[in-house]
């Protein structure tokens, strides 16, 4: 025991001079430069025996006098003396043995121990053979590895087994990796789809929240945003001026906002002028009576006198129905009673009971309100997709929950410099008379962008890393290939597709952003490495 002990001590004292210098090897089961004798790796620690030292399990420089692990969890190889012997182990499932007919090789591994594989029979660079590996070294022989069955989901036969840590490594039957993983099948229909195809499980597809739509076509339109406020349809406004000079004598409509009928009476005046201009008239009806049965020349100047005492009173804007009334009774009024021209509410009124008003003096000012005008302030850039005819969506703050329509009638011909904007006039129906003027609104202009249809798809669908735009395709239930496109005008959320896919063909349009990591990887591990054939050289296992 005590010669025992000498060796061991001799031997650690090796290893720590071999690691300070870092020159020593592990070659076969010997450690060279080592004073004590040679000795023999053992895979697992056997029970009344006791170890020198231990070894890296992968064949590095890096030895430890007690055991432990490695990086990727593997346990660190028991060295024994040569000359005590060791009880057999289990082998691995992947262990270096020599070629047996018979069997089928997983793999073949370089005969120095280096991490380098091929699925073919090959030589090494000093012209030594690699060693074949099998499933288990202490299995009989087993019959050549079958073709993979096809699955039973209908996704084609296995044509090979992946890593699962997405290296390029493959294997032509099943495995688990140096962690214990197991490895992933491929089968045809997946081997068989575009680069960076993803295949996602249905329960992954729920847990990611993945959503698609159906690209469509459809007539692009761009919403054009502005401000503006409510003013009154000049063409349904008008004022009471009389052409006369007199005096209110009766003030009938009194109020300011009063909603008014057509020949409605707003107030009475008195007028001299008017009065003379209509005593006139009166004589000359009479004398044109009288002169019946004088001469033509007689009758002829009497008729003119009458006829211009008629033209002076409708230059007046005398109504109708009073020069009737001076017709039929031939007596002239005191007063004269002034009617509403028109349908609509009092604006504005400065006539008051008693005033003296010029000639063209304005009295009243009446509107009608069940249409009015909304001049929106539109920016310079957008003036070009303005039109008459486009459909307009109306805000005013005073009824938030409400929505109004109107059309744009006119784009008006001069620009503010002040602003850079240009005046738009939208007419929007009134009839509960909800909209007054000078009230501020927000509209939103529909502008088409193109008098034919075309393919679109929403904005969130497209990955645009600023050179290359891609959309992911729905090819099945789970299954999204990643295609360039082509895009063009974009406008209320959706993005106009030039090329790269057709109307009908479904889109995701929730989480592709996760999805589109997975597709790069896979292109990128595609890449690296093509799908295994027998023949094909170096395969890590």
């Amino acid at each position: 025991m005590t010669a025992r002990r000498t060796r061991q001590a001799t031997g650690i004292a090796a290893l720590a001079l071999a690691a300070g210098a870092g020159s020593l090897w592990l070659a076969g089961d010997r450690l060279l430069g080592l004073a004590a004798g040679p000795a023999v790796a053992q895979q697992a620690p056997s029970p009344g025996r006791q170890p020198l030292y231990y070894r890296a399990p992968w064949g590095g420089p890096d030895f430890s006098p007690t055991p432990k692990k490695d990086a990727q969890g593997r346990d660190y190889v028991p060295v024994y003396e040569e000359g005590e012997q060791a009880p057999p182990a289990p082998s691995p499932a992947a262990a270096p043995a020599a070629p047996t007919p018979g069997r089928q090789a997983l793999y073949y591994q370089d005969p120095s121990g280096k991490p380098e594989y091929s699925a073919a029979p090959r030589k090494a660079a000093d012209g030594r053979d690699f060693v074949p590996v099998y499933e288990d070294t202490g299995a009989p022989p087993q019959p050549a590895v079958a073709p993979a069955p096809a699955s039973a989901g209908g996704r084609g036969r296995i044509l090979y087994y992946r890593n699962p840590m997405g290296l390029p490594d493959t294997s032509p039957v099943p495995k688990k990796d140096s962690m214990g993983m197991d490895y992933i099948p491929v089968h045809e229909d997946e081997a068989n789809q575009p680069t960076g195809t993803v295949t996602v499980s249905p329960e992954r597809v729920q847990m990611l929240g993945v959503r698609t739509e159906a690209a469509t076509e459809r007539a692009m339109t761009r919403s054009i945003r502005a401000v503006g406020t409510i003013a009154v349809d000049e063409r349904r406004l008008a004022v009471v001026a009389p052409r006369f000079e007199g005096w209110i004598q009766k003030l009938l409509v009194n109020e300011t906002g009063q909603a008014v009928r057509r020949g409605q009476p707003l107030f009475e005046v008195y007028s001299p002028e008017l009065a003379a201009a209509e005593q006139e008239y009166v004589i000359a009806r009479q004398a044109e009576g009288a002169m019946a049965h004088a001469d033509p020349a007689m009758r002829g100047g009497t008729s003119s006198i009458a006829s211009a005492a008629l033209t002076r009173l409708r230059n007046f804007d005398l109504p109708a129905d009073e020069v009737a009334r001076l017709r039929r009774t031939g007596t002239v009024g005191r007063t004269l009673t002034l009617t509403s021209p028109m349908d609509g509410t009092v604006l504005e009124k400065t006539a008051l009971q008693g005033m003296r008003f010029a000639p063209g003096e304005t009295l009243y000012r009446i509107a009608d309100l069940s249409t009015v005008w909304l001049l929106a302030d539109v920016f310079e850039q957008d003036l070009g997709l303005v039109g008459p005819g486009q459909d307009a969506a109306i805000n005013l703050t005073a009824y938030p929950d409400r929505r109004f329509t109107g059309k744009v009638t006119f784009v008006y011909p001069t620009l503010n410099a002040a602003t850079r904007t240009a005046k738009v006039r939208i007419e929007i129906p009134n009839p509960e008379q909800l909209l007054k003027p000078d009230m501020y609104a927000t509209v939103e202009i529909a502008a088409p962008l193109g008098s034919t249809p075309v393919v679109a798809v929403p904005d969130s669908a497209v990955l645009d890393s600023g050179t290359r735009q891609v959309v992911l395709v729905e090819r099945a239930t789970g299954r999204y290939e990643p295609r360039t496109v082509s895009i063009g005008r974009r406008a209320n959320g959706q993005v106009e597709i030039r090329q790269g896919i057709r109307a009908g063909e479904k889109v995701v349009v929730g989480a592709n952003f996760l999805i589109d990591a997975e597709s790069n990887l896979r292109a990128a591990l595609q890449a690296f490495a093509a799908p295994p054939a027998p023949t094909q050289e170096g395969q890590q296992p």
